[in-house]
């Protein structure tokens, strides 16, 4: 096959995207513009790089996330075969050693005989139709400002912004064991995590602190200008004294083994590599200074010594408005985008998705959308009783106003008929209804030659083709 597919952008859903179209044979040009083009939260040239949490989300099948693993584990998603193979301990989430993980990604990339891996920067989503049968843009929220006003050019209206941030990165062997302790929600004794127990008076002084620290970006913030799931603690702790310990803070289901009583508050910290020498603070995303992380974060009880791997970024993201600019295969829909010769879809943060697993999913339905466009296929509906589906059709419908990024989740998913009053059940039933669609996805995709020739196996190895082509 001749055909060359250009995809501008080496995150989760470009590097999904790229394996994806070169498993079917397509000539892949995948362009990533670091290191040439550094970011603010970036620290490698790896593809996959993960620069917020380490974690995928919940694993449970009755959950959005969980569903949304099952639908990207029978597609055959390459990027989260990649992240089974790293996973971590995190009770009940997958979470990844991330450097691992990237350069994982990044191997089979290079590996790959029809992906031509290029450390360069794309500033005309023009000239680079101009070269391709087709072009996917997986640009990130990080998109440089030459492609951003490209991409400005082409939608003709402005991009959206938001402001996003991500959470520090502490040394294990600096923490002090005495008064941190290891357990999960509900759980007796042991677990995955790490927590840090405050008192009253330690959690009051603590949110003062919070609120009163020097900051990066020196102004507040109104809610429409961050994206909810990344909310700095600081504005958290803005929004009400005790808005932290309802929400990240929040003590429930731990019991601290120096008192056998819950404490006032807790700070959890995950794992970030499979030995346990680095901890994540959970839900510790942060707009404040270097040297004011060091003197707040050193509040919480065992963190007084804390040294940090990775001190907590805020930066600008960048989304296109999907309901207005992109249909439900994620092409770009607009008078420029149609003149160009050939067409160009969008994937991943940049299309309006939020959320890792949401990103690679997005890559790969960008990759059958081409698959099916230049074989001049009909691409099959995607259910929206799925998790992408509902949030494919969420993000891309006009009616949708006020539009942010979002994870998949069930308030946007199609309500059952008859409903369900019970939330286990309820939950259960959606989980049930999103099999049996996915189920007939599959088979209308393998109907017009769309499946996966390479499908992922459980344990994350890859097949042979032979054994691809069996499915």
């Amino acid at each position: 096959m001749s055909q060359t597919v250009t995809v501008i952008g080496a995150g989760l859903a470009g590097s999904e995207a790229a394996l994806q179209l070169a498993d079917r044979g397509f000539a892949v040009r995948l362009v990533e513009a670091r290191p040439l083009v550094p970011t603010p939260v970036h620290e490698s040239a790896n593809a996959a790089e993960l620069v917020c949490s380490n974690s995928l989300k919940g694993t449970k099948p009755d959950s959005a996330a969980g569903m949304l693993k099952a639908e990207l584990a029978a597609l055959g998603s390459q990027v989260y075969a990649a992240a089974l193979r790293h996973a971590v301990p995190a009770g009940g989430a997958l979470a990844v050693e991330r450097a691992a993980f990237s350069a994982d990604v990044t191997a089979l990339l290079e590996a790959h005989p029809l992906v031509r891996f290029e450390r360069a920067e794309v500033a005309d989503v023009a000239e680079a139709a101009a070269s391709a049968d087709a072009v996917v843009v997986a640009a990130g929220p990080l998109a440089t400002d030459a492609l951003a006003a490209s991409l400005a050019r082409l939608t003709g209206r402005d991009h959206l912004a938001f402001f996003d941030a991500a959470a520090p990165i502490v040394m294990a062997d600096s923490l002090d064991r005495s008064k941190v302790f290891s357990q999960s929600r509900y759980e007796d004794g042991g677990g995955d995590y790490l927590n840090a127990p405050l008192s009253k008076g330690e959690y009051d002084a603590f949110a003062r602190a919070l609120v009163g620290a020097e900051r990066v970006i020196r102004r507040d913030f109104e809610s429409k200008d961050l994206f909810q799931a990344c909310q700095p603690i600081e504005e958290v702790a803005r929004a009400g004294h005790d808005a932290p310990r309802f929400g990240a803070l929040k003590p429930v289901g731990l019991v601290d083994p120096r008192t056998g009583r819950r404490p006032w508050a807790a700070v959890q910290l995950r794992a970030e590599d499979p030995a346990g020498q680095s901890y994540n603070l959970v839900g510790f995303q942060t707009n404040l200074t270097f040297p004011e992380q060091r003197r707040v974060f050193r509040m919480i009880p065992g963190l007084e010594q804390a040294e940090f791997a990775r001190y907590g970024v805020m930066h600008r993201n960048t989304f296109l408005d999907a309901p207005r600019l992109l249909d439900g295969h994620l092409r770009l829909a607009t008078p420029q985008a149609a003149a160009l010769p050939a067409p160009v879809y969008v994937a991943g943060q940049i299309a309006g998705t939020e959320g890792y697993c949401e990103a690679m999913r997005s890559g790969l339905h960008a990759a059958l959308a081409v698959a099916a466009d230049l074989a001049g296929i009909a691409l099959p509906k995607l259910p929206c009783e799925m998790a992408f589906g509902a949030l494919l059709a969420w993000a891309t419908d006009p009616a949708t106003v006020d539009y942010q990024p979002m994870h998949a989740n069930f308030g946007i998913m199609e309500p059952l008929v008859p409903p369900v009053r019970n939330k286990r059940e309820r939950y259960a039933a959606y989980a049930a209804r999103s099999a049996e669609a996915l189920a007939a996805y599959q088979n209308a995709l393998a109907a017009c030659g769309l499946a996966s020739p390479l499908r992922a196996a459980p344990e994350g190895s890859r097949r042979s083709p032979d054994e691809g082509a069996a499915q």
